[in-house]
């Protein structure tokens, strides 16, 4: 899932400075279960910020909405009627769905409540990690489903690097060398042949930004190939 944390307080209200009526828009996906962009997290922030206003005596309306993606224009379209009496929006999304509220309502200016982090994983509860770069080349079959460019600090390919020190990462001694992991673990599944051959540098062709990906059973509707 993608993972965020809601921007320090005082960032979110000055980027609101000077507006009258503003909405609060949550979403229920990824950003609900990292806690920090779900309908809970968007009460909060709301009353937060109506209390704020409060003591300084400044006439803000602020009003709330969480839908279950703001990265799907059906979701977007069910606000369209809240959205014509706002002065700006606050978008508790993931930087997609901030960027495709914004572009659902290109009269109103739109403002992020968090900040987007990385693709990652629940590791226990209020603890996420990072898993995938979304890289668009994915090397899991090679290297038993361990992720180098995500778990190596460098990004490595092919490893381990001169500074590893018994088995442990030279940025951060209490970290497992990504490679030593993967040696390890193919090791263990009799499939350490895989990585003799060095694999190819990444191809970053793949990485073209922004990246488009068509699913062949809509291939002929938008008349594009999946990349």
């Amino acid at each position: 899932m993608i993972v965020a944390s809601r921007k320090p307080f005082e960032e979110i209200k000055k980027s609101l400075s000077g507006y009258r009526n503003i909405l609060v828009v949550g979403c229920g996906t990824c950003v609900a279960v990292c806690l920090a962009g779900g309908k809970k997290e968007v009460g909060l922030l709301t009353s937060q910020l109506r209390m704020s206003y409060g003591l300084e005596k400044d006439p803000v309306n602020i009003s709330e909405e969480t839908l279950e993606r703001q990265c799907d224009r059906e979701f977007l379209e069910m606000i369209c009627d809240r959205v014509k009496d706002q002065d700006a929006l606050l978008s508790l999304a993931c930087g997609a769905g901030i960027q495709f509220l914004a572009e659902a309502y290109p009269e109103k200016p739109v403002y992020p409540g968090v900040n987007t982090t990385f693709i990652g994983v629940a590791e226990a509860a209020g603890l996420w990690t990072e898993r995938c770069r979304a890289c668009g080349e994915c090397l899991l079959a090679v290297t038993g489903g361990i992720c180098p460019r995500t778990k190596c600090t460098k990004g490595l390919n092919n490893g381990p690097c001169g500074g590893m020190t018994e088995g442990k990462c030279e940025v951060d001694q209490e970290r497992s060398c990504a490679w030593v992991t993967i040696y390890e673990r193919l090791a263990r599944e009799g499939r350490l042949a895989q990585i003799e051959p060095m694999l190819s540098p990444g191809d970053f062709r793949s990485q073209t930004r922004p990246g488009t990906v068509t699913h062949r059973a809509y291939l002929r509707r938008y008349h594009a190939g999946s990349k």
